[in-house]
């Protein structure tokens, strides 16, 4: 099978292909139930709770009748919180058609708010940038810097541009890692922790209220 891929400055991936999987194979590793998915979120998606939908488990992962698009532009920024402590070694993605695949993909670990200025400035800093997004309609694996992603709690994912499309799609989105559990935090018994962030302190991404789409200057309807 021939696959046609964009290439960046720097990041190999993998083929997800059903062919390449044995029976009993490829779930492994997947973080599927340890995403909050009920919290999942995001900015300038076309029809609200759209993001929710492309957390699928692994027998769905192909299906096309489920999918997240942009709205006012090509631009997109997903958060997933998990339900604990994970390692990621690779996240999963499926996307498209052609022009309405991300060009790039920025990945941010253990923010609690992200919005498209910040995103944009490169303020924070990506915790890394995936700038090889392969053109097709396959699930592709594309391997992360482990070390970078080591105790994740929360993930924004930036889209920052299409392949030249007014949208961009993604159909599916999976991680592939390790499981570490709810952590106890170090200290002494008798403190309260009371900057200790809740799950029902942070179900909204900022902007998301009221239809609201967070567009920083210039970003039109």
């Amino acid at each position: 099978m021939s696959h046609n891929h964009h290439h960046g400055d720097g990041c190999g991936h993998e083929h997800n292909d059903d062919d390449h999987i044995k029976p009993g194979e490829g779930q492994q590793d997947s973080l599927y139930g340890r995403i909050d998915r009920d919290n999942v979120t995001a900015l300038n998606e076309q029809i609200p709770e759209m993001a929710k939908g492309i957390i699928k488990p692994f027998d769905k992962q192909t299906d096309e009748e489920t999918f997240l698009e942009s709205d006012a532009d090509d631009q997109l920024i997903i958060r997933v919180p998990f339900i604990g402590g994970v390692k990621l070694r690779a996240i999963m993605m499926k996307a498209g058609p052609s022009e309405q695949t991300p060009e790039e993909i920025h990945l941010f670990a253990n923010r609690e708010e992200l919005d498209f200025d910040q995103a944009s400035s490169g303020a924070p800093e990506p915790t890394q940038k995936l700038t090889s997004i392969a053109v097709g309609r396959e699930v592709i694996s594309y391997p992360l810097k482990t070390a970078k992603f080591n105790n994740v709690r929360t993930l924004h994912i930036f889209v920052p541009k299409s392949l030249g499309g007014d949208t961009s799609r993604i159909y599916f989105l999976g991680f592939k890692g390790e499981w570490l559990g709810e952590q106890r935090r170090e200290g002494p018994t008798n403190i309260i922790y009371e900057s200790a962030p809740q799950v029902k302190d942070h179900m909204k991404i900022p902007g998301t209220e009221s239809g609201a789409h967070s567009m920083g200057p210039g970003r039109g309807q």
